[in-house]
């Protein structure tokens, strides 16, 4: 336990870090943070005995990311041509190896880059979502605060009274009473918020937790279920106590695009 409070103490001081020290910062950090997370995800599935193209992966997710991130600092649309030629590559590579599921291989060489790094892709554009050349972290660490905060009243909740199980089959331990009060806390802090954070007004940050609390207990138990079947506990070690990155960052995976697209229609 005591490990477990130490990590996830300089966790958060990391995480608060690289939206606080400026927008090069920010990209060049979660950049990084999605590849580690597709690295962990590639790890993950050799194990279950599929041979994902993980270098190939690896090049072509963050291509990607480096795509959307440059279009937040200067018009970057035409590079866009180049991703179809780096992305052939996955099934050409595949036509050099000798495995019985070619396919398979391919599909989940995508399935990494979709899972591990788009969500990223949609978090980071969050701290652009006034237009290019806008850097603006509240909205990023805000997303994070409610994150952790929905987390943690989910917890709290679930441990105390939680009774009636949400998916059993994926996540013995999550349950509605549990959900409920994920979305309580995290809507307690988006009131908090928007008498810091003006951009938006305070029912608009409320929607935002809703959104980060539902969709993020999904992402949750999609995570969940891609450990159950390779059969795997944790997704990784990096985090002493806390397990993988995937498993940190399961919140965003369906959250971020979600409060992304929300965002992007009430700014629009």
């Amino acid at each position: 336990m005591r490990l477990r409070a130490i990590t996830g103490f300089f966790f958060i001081i990391v995480m608060i870090g690289s939206n606080l020290l400026g927008p090069y910062v920010f990209s060049i950090f979660f950049l990084a943070l999605s590849l580690l997370c597709l690295f962990e995800f590639y790890k993950l599935v050799r194990e279950s005995g599929i041979k994902a193209s993980r270098e190939t992966g690896i090049i072509n997710g963050g291509l990607l990311f480096l795509f959307f991130a440059a279009n937040c600092y200067f018009p970057a649309w035409p590079f866009i041509f180049c991703l179809p030629v780096t992305f052939s590559a996955v099934f050409i590579q595949e036509l050099y190896k000798k495995t019985q599921a070619p396919f398979s291989n391919i599909a989940f060489t995508f399935l990494g880059i979709l899972f591990a790094v788009m969500p990223f892709m949609f978090f980071h554009a969050m701290a652009f979502i006034k237009g290019s050349e806008s850097f603006n972290f509240h909205v990023p660490l805000a997303f994070l605060i409610m994150l952790w905060s929905n987390d943690t009243g989910a917890y709290l909740v679930g441990s105390k009274l939680g009774k009636t199980k949400l998916f059993e089959r994926h996540s013995p331990k999550k349950t509605y009473e549990g959900l409920i009060g994920g979305i309580i806390i995290s809507a307690v802090a988006a009131l908090i918020l928007s008498h810091f954070y003006v951009e938006y007004t305070w029912k608009q940050w409320v929607t935002m937790a809703i959104l980060i609390s539902c969709f993020g207990t999904m992402g949750d138990l999609v995570e969940s279920m891609f450990k159950r079947s390779i059969n795997v506990k944790d997704s990784g070690g990096i985090l002493p106590g806390h397990g993988g990155l995937l498993d940190r960052f399961d919140g965003l995976l369906m959250a971020a695009p979600i409060v992304y697209a929300y965002l992007y229609f009430i700014s629009n």
